[in-house]
């Protein structure tokens, strides 16, 4: 079995039937009680007085708790411990959790917690960025700031300089499935807890907390989430906790999901940034130094804020070396929901920036943007499989060992016959009033690894059963995104044995214990190795069965083979069984030399980068704003792919949710802190009908060279940043339309476009 082979999901079948089980599917025992929060209706004040009297009595109820009667911890913070399950006092904004009720079915707990009867001294909230930053609102003291180089002097003496602003809004998840918990009490007190989570030792360790409990007390389980995106990372804490307490308390199974509406208003979202910039370049629009201001608005609590607004100032450079950099950035609190992990993690925020900068030179030079992208671009490495340093470094000081931009661009550029196709669209330009059309090719380098430098490890548990048939399981988490039968093809491969033979069990923290999230795209690469370590020891178990040194014994073709003899996979397992022999074992691996000092903002924060470009092609209409994407192209580096069916899959998923980040979804908020887009008929994501006639993806062809699992790289969030290439397309369009540059902000909305369309004419 190849661990390059394209495969369709595990469980693709059950998805398309209905059939697969996700946390609100299992079934519960009679007597299990359902839980729903009371929720604040202000978005700043203290709560004067609370009256639950209606709440207890209404139909179904069987308990309301407020803050005083948790037993323990009240918090369910991924950070800091500013996070209360239930406000203590105050509320910091508009659908924050005050109380908790308890009920026999899910529709009598969400009436009952509309029943209370609650009075708040309002004081005035901080809701815009503008206004975090007159009142010094912040999660830091002062800003943090990277330099390299000497940018202030270099932007003094610069040929050119231009200076500007982009405002980029948040983005809901939207996850198929919603946020649910199910908790069921046993023995001795112990709790097993099913959470949609991205992140079960974080389950486990909240809810231990609360509970009073050591974390062996707490079993966490989950098979499959309808989808994540960063918004299972940590926003899931607060429905496990209440469901354990409220199971301690009452003694019997609670469970809890959230209604979409109510999801919308009480979760977090992707951080919203305004980023200003002063840059200084050459005639040919080569990058001599860069001054960035990241403003970013965070939410009532910390959440994950400091570490996202770290990796947009990390890929503030994207694929562009920048001699002399300064970057930045202020972590602003705000009366919001707490704004939280979303695909990408800042990164998309801080390449947006850049990507910016780019088009503003280009314009203002009056060259092709891509152009003056491949002036600045990173050399590219050599490419006789040896990682060298190209002589040149990010910002934070990381040399550049891997880069394949220039290459991977000059392919695209070729398949995507994007030189004719420039001349199309300004001849279209040329002869056309009323429709205009736009072009654009962005690059994407992106870093891989967390950056808080102890999460890179992952450890895994594999059986060999005596008639032959393994199982696995490791710390990851299938969110569709295809982990599973990734991994699942790696102990394949390294057993030498067909998939049919190989089964993931469900993540569990009494399997695999102290786990990372299933985030920053390493899935595969930690979990993979963890189980390949694993593998690697039961083959060599198997090995010294056979031979007394292990010598002259391979794995493949379900068959074990030694001295060019082979024995069937199946009879070698149960010899060895009936021999004694150990068939289970355990795999463990940490990413090696990286080390990273976020407060001075230099290391090696990333074992790698993954890189890749896409062309879009759109047209507006300049009567009205409104715009379609004609047709994509994207040419995206995933290494030497495991699976390429399940990784374009990613590619064209993440294409799709950041072109929609970027031009259809809309966070609304009222002056008085109210979410106004909190359902699907308020909040557009991309339909269908929003994607591209054309959209052809392909895979750039080269190993890593980066000792990887198979050498293949990361491939859930770099693929987020080519609808970047979008926005950078209708801004190409709206230039046609007038004399001035458009200074675009995302989301680009019809509304936004015929706004920036009116701006440039005038």
């Amino acid at each position: 079995m190849s661990a390059h082979t394209p495969l369709p999901h595990d469980a693709a079948t059950l998805h398309v039937t209905g059939a697969a089980r996700y946390v609100d599917d299992i079934p519960t025992p009679v007597g299990t009680l359902h839980l729903a929060f009371g929720l604040s209706t202000i978005a700043c004040g203290k709560i004067t007085s609370i009256d639950l009297t209606a709440v207890r009595a209404a139909e179904g109820v069987t308990d309301v708790l407020v803050a005083g009667d948790l037993p323990f911890t009240n918090d369910v913070s991924p950070s800091i411990h500013d996070e209360p399950l239930l406000a203590i006092g105050k509320v910091h904004y508009v659908g924050q959790p005050i109380f908790l009720v308890v009920a026999k079915t899910h529709l009598l707990a969400r009436k009952a917690a509309r029943l209370a009867d609650i009075t708040y001294a309002q004081t005035d909230a901080l809701l815009t960025i503008d206004q975090a930053l007159n009142a010094d609102s912040r999660f830091e003291e002062g800003p943090r700031i990277y330099t390299n180089g000497n940018p202030l002097d270099a932007l003094k003496s610069a040929r050119h300089r231009v200076t500007g602003t982009i405002e980029m809004g948040g983005q809901e998840h939207f996850y198929l499935e919603g946020q649910a918990a199910l908790a069921q009490p046993q023995d001795n007190g112990d709790m097993v807890v099913n959470s949609s989570t991205q992140h079960p030792t974080e389950i486990q360790h909240k809810v231990a907390e609360a509970l009073g409990m050591p974390m062996h007390s707490v079993r966490v389980e989950i098979r499959r989430m309808g989808g994540g995106f960063g918004g299972k990372e940590s926003q899931g804490n607060a429905l496990a906790v209440a469901c354990a307490i409220a199971a301690q308390r009452s003694g019997r199974p609670c469970k809890m999901r959230y209604d979409r509406d109510d999801d919308m208003i009480i979760t977090g979202k992707r951080h919203d940034f305004r980023i200003s910039y002063t840059v200084g370049f050459s005639d040919s629009g080569k990058i001599d130094a860069v001054d960035f201001l990241h403003l970013c608005r965070c939410g009532w609590a910390q959440d994950l804020s400091l570490p996202v607004a770290d990796r947009a100032m990390l890929h503030a450079d994207n694929a562009y070396f920048l001699p002399n950099v300064r970057i930045e950035s202020h972590r602003l609190r705000t009366n919001t929901q707490s704004a939280t992990a979303y695909r990408g993690f800042g990164g998309p925020q801080g390449v947006l920036g850049i990507e910016r900068v780019l088009d503003h030179i280009a314009y203002s030079l009056g060259k092709d943007p891509l152009e003056v992208r491949r002036v600045n671009f990173y050399r590219d490495a050599p490419q006789d499989g040896v990682t060298k340093p190209t002589g040149q470094e990010t910002p934070y000081r990381q040399k550049v060992i891997d880069c394949v931009i220039n290459q991977l661009v000059d392919d695209l550029a070729e398949s995507s016959d994007y030189k004719a196709r420039r001349a199309a669209v300004d001849a279209w330009n040329s002869q056309n009033d009323i429709l205009k059309k736009g072009l654009a090719l962005t690059p994407v380098k992106f870093g891989i690894s967390f950056t808080l430098t102890h999460l890179n490890q992952a450890g895994a548990l594999v059986h060999i059963y005596q008639d032959g048939s393994v199982a696995l399981n490791h710390g990851g988490t299938e969110m569709g995104q295809g982990l599973f039968q990734k991994v699942a093809q790696v102990a394949a491969q390294a057993l030498g044995i067909p998939m049919e033979r190989i089964r993931i069990t469900a993540t569990d923290t009494a399997k695999v214990p102290n786990t990372s999230a299933t985030a920053a795209s390493s899935g595969t690469d930690l979990n993979g190795m963890a189980v390949y370590a694993a593998c690697r020891e039961l083959r060599s178990r198997l090995a010294e069965f056979l031979a007394p040194d292990g010598s002259g014994v391979t794995f493949s073709e379900d068959k074990v083979w030694h001295n060019g003899t082979a024995r069937d996979w199946c009879d070698v397992v149960k010899s060895a069984y009936e021999n004694r022999i150990s068939l289970s074992a355990t795999g463990f691996y940490k990413t090696p030399e990286i080390k990273w000092d976020r407060i001075a903002g230099k290391g090696r924060p990333f074992y790698y980068f993954a890189y890749g470009a896409a062309v879009s092609e759109v047209v507006i209409d300049r009567l009205t704003g409104e715009n379609r994407i004609l047709r994509t192209d994207i040419l995206h580096d995933a290494g030497s792919s495991i699976n390429p069916a399940i990784d374009i899959g990613q590619i064209e998923g993440g294409f799709v949710q950041g072109a929609g980040w970027l031009t259809t979804e809309e966070l609304v908020w009222n002056d008085q802190g109210r979410l106004l887009t909190h359902a699907p008929s308020t909040y557009k994501i991309p339909a269908c009908s929003d994607r591209p006639d054309i959209l052809n993806v392909a895979l750039f062809d080269r190993p890593n060279p980066i000792e990887t699992i198979s050498r293949s790289k990361a491939v859930g969030e770099p693929p987020f940043m080519h609808g970047i290439s979008v926005m950078m397309a209708l801004s190409d369009a709206i230039a046609a339309c007038g004399a001035t540059y458009p200074s675009l902000n995302a989301p680009a909305t019809a509304e936004g476009i015929l706004a920036a369309i009116n701006r440039v004419k005038v």
